[in-house]
């Protein structure tokens, strides 16, 4: 199939439920692998000490690489019309990884391995996410751009739960799960990793068949998109698209700003919520994977809920709503540690219903305001600018962690809960600075048709 035209289809046909689906197949690695399975287990007991302060160096290390490696992967896939040939291949590395993670036994000699394998699978699938964010204003118009974003990410939650209901009742839960599979040896949890590899493998080939890549070399990145370029020039080319944008549109330019430093805040909640609830507030793995679940529900209800407040009422409240109302979730989550789990099921559910809404209302925000001709050069510059500061979740939640330690003369796992002083120092920082951003509706008449590809 081809990408959508502009005359005779639906908001909602099939080219959109295909760019979707890839949400739905990027749960297995967010919220299977990174939230609420993989990293509980490799921050469990059998690791040794202090593995969850190494996961957050470790993912922190991930976001750098991203940062030094997606200016390059952006402007050669966006620049020469690769975006799915690269989607494809970022998400087969992502595959690899995912299944890699199954030889990770309960021991802290496979520590490092598990941190490592994990970390490049962070990696390979930020890359991904550059070329398939690049693909919203294919299947979209700017009457609808909101609730197909939504709609993206609530498939992604959604698709969250499916997968963690499967898990926990057929794996996990079990004294013996399918195919006979026990906890001895960590088996669940590693058989449950070669689920994931399958599942992203399934769900992520439809948009790879349906939104080809273009024909010719794109031209939305601007003049030089078509040329080839080596490591050096592409940076120079970065700096002179953000120079030019500098010149002609400083509004956006503090949106990329603004918007780097707050999803990398929200992308910290569910990086770091499966290891909070276990570690502080003592939910064992199963409850850890239900709290998984229900947060998923809330989450992916709420996101495409939300998608139709951001067509009526504007990406920018959207956003402030859903920051503040995690910023207040937060420091309520450390103030009140001590009173036990159901703290965390109750402010842990709350953070879970904006963070959809924020991070599909910031892709909005940029889509509505990005400059005629210059979506893709704008879209790299959104995963760019947001790679660029990855690190500073996972090292403001380890570093937040050494702090409580040092301030409270305990270890650093008794001091964990601090950790989420760090999450709330980044999303905090980011809603200061998106204060300062005007919302611009780019004046496009309205319509029902996706865009010509």
């Amino acid at each position: 199939m081809t990408a959508p035209t502009a005359t005779g289809v639906r908001a909602y046909g099939w080219p959109v439920w295909a760019w979707g689906l890839w949400d739905w197949a990027g749960a297995a690695f967010n919220a299977v692998i990174t939230t609420f399975v993989f990293s509980v287990y490799l921050t469990s007991d059998a690791f040794g000490p202090q593995a969850d302060s190494r996961l957050g160096w470790t993912l922190a290390a991930a976001g750098v690489v991203v940062a030094l490696t997606a200016p390059v992967s952006g402007q050669r896939s966006d620049g020469r019309g690769h975006r799915t040939r690269w989607l494809g291949i970022h998400t087969g590395l992502v595959v690899i990884c995912s299944a890699a993670l199954f030889w990770v036994r309960p021991d802290e000699s496979y520590l490092w391995f598990g941190l490592l394998a994990l970390a490049a699978g962070n990696v390979f699938f930020e890359l991904a996410q550059v070329n398939y964010n690049a693909m919203l204003p294919r299947v979209s118009t700017p009457a609808t751009i909101g609730r197909i974003s939504g709609l993206g990410w609530g498939l992604g939650y959604l698709g969250g739960i499916v997968l963690l209901l499967a898990v926990y009742l057929g794996l996990i839960s079990p004294e013996v799960g399918w195919f006979g599979v026990t906890d001895a040896d960590g088996l669940d949890v590693r058989v449950t990793m070669l689920v994931c590899a399958a599942w992203t493998l399934v769900f992520a080939v439809p948009v790879l068949l349906t939104l080809r890549d273009e024909k010719v070399p794109a031209t939305r990145g601007g003049p030089e998109a078509g040329a080839r370029a080596g490591v050096v020039e592409s940076y120079r080319r970065l700096l002179r698209s953000v120079a030019d944008l500098w010149r002609t549109d400083r509004n956006l330019v503090f949106f990329l700003g603004a918007s780097a430093v707050f999803r990398d805040g929200l992308a910290g909640v569910f990086a770091f919520a499966g290891v909070l609830a276990a570690g502080s507030f003592g939910f064992s793995p199963g409850d850890v994977i239900l709290l998984g679940i229900a947060a998923n529900v809330v989450a992916g209800i709420a996101t495409i809920g939300f998608g139709f407040l951001d067509d009526r009422l504007g990406p920018k409240r959207v956003i402030v709503l859903a920051l503040v109302a995690m910023v207040l979730a937060g420091l309520g989550i450390f103030a009140f540690h001590d009173a036990g789990a159901a703290v965390f099921w109750t402010l842990g559910l709350t953070l879970s219903v904006f963070v959809g809404p924020a991070q599909s209302a910031s892709r909005t925000f940029l889509a509505r305001m990005v400059p005629p001709g210059r979506e893709g050069q704008v879209f790299g510059l959104y995963a760019t600018t947001g790679r660029a500061v990855s690190f500073l979740a996972p090292a403001a939640f380890a570093t937040a962690i050494t702090v409580g330690a040092a301030v409270t003369g305990e270890g650093q796992d008794a001091a964990q809960h601090w950790g989420v002083l760090g999450i709330v120092a980044v999303l905090a920082a980011g809603l200061a600075l998106l204060s300062g951003v005007r919302e611009v509706v780019r004046l496009d008449p309205p319509t029902d048709t996706p865009r010509p590809a």
